[in-house]
């Protein structure tokens, strides 16, 4: 017959200790305080972005946001590179200051529709609102034209 549910249980626990990704995360101390502080700070920055004024606005003017997007994008940087088992080369440059600007601009155009708005105005104008008049005018309509002129009827 077959396993019992006890023993599917012990071989899917055996089959993910053994997967050395599940491992390193167990034994890597490091590597969960990375995953975790991403975790917060990405929480925290959606929070800020959450708060009324708009994710756009809270992108572009919200120095708060900005700092817990780097941290978040710099520690889930560090998890991936202890998970690759490599170590992380040091600060947060210019090229992964922009992709998280990137990342950031295109979650607020995502998410807020005013903020899309926003940027189409911008890039083709205001849209105008009108209303269509027509610039042909109507033909005349024929009242006393049906009798000959000059005629009269006794």
């Amino acid at each position: 017959m077959g396993q019992s549910r006890s023993d599917k249980a012990g071989d899917a626990a055996r089959s993910v200790a053994s997967n050395p990704y599940v491992r390193r995360l167990i034994d890597d101390e490091e590597l969960r305080d990375n995953i975790r502080v991403a975790f917060e700070a990405a929480k925290d920055a959606y929070a800020r972005m959450s708060n009324g004024n708009g994710p756009a606005k809270s992108l572009l003017d919200d120095k708060k946001v900005h700092r817990d997007l780097q941290e978040a994008a710099r520690s889930f940087k560090e998890a991936a590179d202890s998970i690759r088992g490599r170590r992380s080369g040091g600060g947060f440059g210019l090229g992964k200051a922009l992709l998280v600007g990137i990342i950031g601009a295109a979650l607020v155009l995502i998410l807020s529709e005013d903020a899309r708005k926003m940027v189409l105005d911008k890039l083709f104008g205001a849209e105008e609102e009108f209303e269509y008049t027509s610039t042909t005018t109507p033909t005349p309509t024929e009242t006393v034209a049906d009798t000959p002129t000059g005629s009269t009827s006794s």
